[in-house]
């Protein structure tokens, strides 16, 4: 992430010695570890999320090329992920046409 080596975490860690003392550093450390962690939980949050959008755009393309070429010429996955599809909807479906 840094292209910090050792010896300049060395002097890094010697001047927050000299500046905070011994007895506030350890505490400064936490507070730092603490922030490090949280934003490595946002950027994973988020990332997550943008595969998630990703996905679904990637559904939403292969539903709209199987729409524009009746469902002929389509490759297998995309074949599979609507038959998939319609059976998602045939079993929401269901229960509403036995009332009906």
């Amino acid at each position: 992430m840094f292209d910090i080596g050792f010896w300049e975490l060395l002097v890094i860690g010697v001047i927050a010695l000299l500046v905070l003392g011994p007895e506030r550093l350890p505490a400064a450390v936490r507070s730092t570890s603490r922030t490090i962690r949280g934003i490595k939980a946002v950027a994973t949050n988020f990332r997550n999320e943008m595969e998630q959008q990703l996905n679904a755009q990637e559904l939403h393309e292969h539903l709209r090329q199987a729409e524009q070429g009746d469902m002929k010429n389509l490759s297998p996955e995309v074949k599979q992920s609507v038959d998939q599809l319609k059976k998602a909807a045939e079993s929401v479906r269901k229960p509403y046409d036995s009332d009906v």
